[in-house]
């Protein structure tokens, strides 16, 4: 991981929202708020937090669903915002999206053969003949038999279902695959099968990974790197080993807390859960609120995202203190 394939610097999303009728007055969401990130080349990098924290923005403004208020992502050094129709082709072939609604994300109307072959007849990719037989290829790899190939998106499982986003997503070779929650709505047990397939995949394909989720038993699984938002920021961003060794932030611990148990033997909760995540009216940090241990400092100064120490950025005026 010595390279990086996706550089986010100073990323802002930015949404009005009307206040209705008692409240006219529009209000101003930060859904994605001076986003600075990495992504390397073969690694799987993993976004957690909170409903509403902007993890789903930030998959959507990488795969230029969404247009940025402000800042920039770059791909292999060049602005994807600032692409012409042809290098944005040519990006979206490079850079592929698996949806978390199995469901929603295919079209009801197609089979499941022509669904995975589609991304291959509007790159205009071999014959008819070929991309027939890619398809199928892809379909085989990620589990699915030929004799799916003629069926409709109501007639699988859900499991079936994110498979065949899965191969649709795979059948370009991408370099970049963006995972947005994509397990969240399965079974457990079918989650499991689903994390080995893309595990699988990375592996044989040499696909880098940016991985979203809810879930920290899932993101702890299949991450390398960790980072961790709350209210459109990034707020700590480690490794894999130090995010459930040494969490810095609060924010993290909450959530590491959270996380239920089997063991008659755990420990009393640590940071206690409360609050909601909601953003602050004036100066500060955003997470104040729900903190046990702000300070004066916490009230008038957000803390920066800064260094900590060669594998941990955090975003805490007490970070490494507590």
């Amino acid at each position: 991981m010595s390279d990086a394939l996706v550089e986010i610097s100073g990323l802002n999303k930015k949404y009005a929202l009307s206040g209705g009728f008692l409240s006219p007055q529009k209000r101003i969401v930060h859904a994605v708020n001076d986003v600075n990130l990495q992504v390397f080349r073969g690694e799987t990098l993993g976004v957690v937090g909170e409903s509403g924290c902007g993890k789903s923005t930030l998959a959507r403004l990488m795969t230029r669903l969404e247009k940025p208020t402000g800042g920039s992502i770059s791909f292999k050094g060049e602005n994807i915002f600032s692409y012409t129709k042809g290098a944005l082709k040519s990006y979206r072939r490079g850079v592929q999206i698996i949806f978390q609604d199995t469901y929603s994300s295919l079209n009801p109307r197609k089979t499941a053969l022509s669904m995975i072959q589609e991304p291959l007849t509007i790159h205009r990719l071999g014959s008819a003949r070929e991309r027939e037989e890619k398809a199928l290829e892809i379909m085989n790899r990620v589990g699915l038999k030929k004799e799916h190939a003629n069926r409709y998106p109501h007639e699988f499982s859900g499991g079936q279902r994110q498979r065949i986003g899965i191969a649709r997503a795979l059948v370009l070779n991408p370099e970049l695959m963006i995972a947005d929650e994509p397990v969240s709505s399965l079974d457990v047990s079918i989650q499991a099968q689903i994390l080995n397939l893309l595990l699988d995949l990375k592996n044989d394909f040499h696909l880098t990974y940016l991985f979203i989720s809810h879930d920290l038993n899932v993101i702890r699984f299949i991450s390398d790197r960790i980072a961790v938002m709350y209210l459109g920021r990034i707020v700590e961003l480690t490794t894999n080993e130090n995010i459930y060794g040494r969490p810095l932030h609060p924010y993290t611990r909450m959530l590491l807390d959270a996380v239920p148990s089997c063991d008659p033997q755990q420990k009393e909760r640590k940071m206690k859960i409360k609050g909601e995540a909601r953003p602050q009216n004036g100066e500060g940090c955003a997470f104040q609120n729900r903190c046990e241990h702000r300070v004066e400092i916490c009230e008038k100064e957000a803390p920066p995202l800064k260094k900590y120490d060669e594998q941990s950025h955090c975003a805490c005026h007490r970070a490494g203190t507590i």
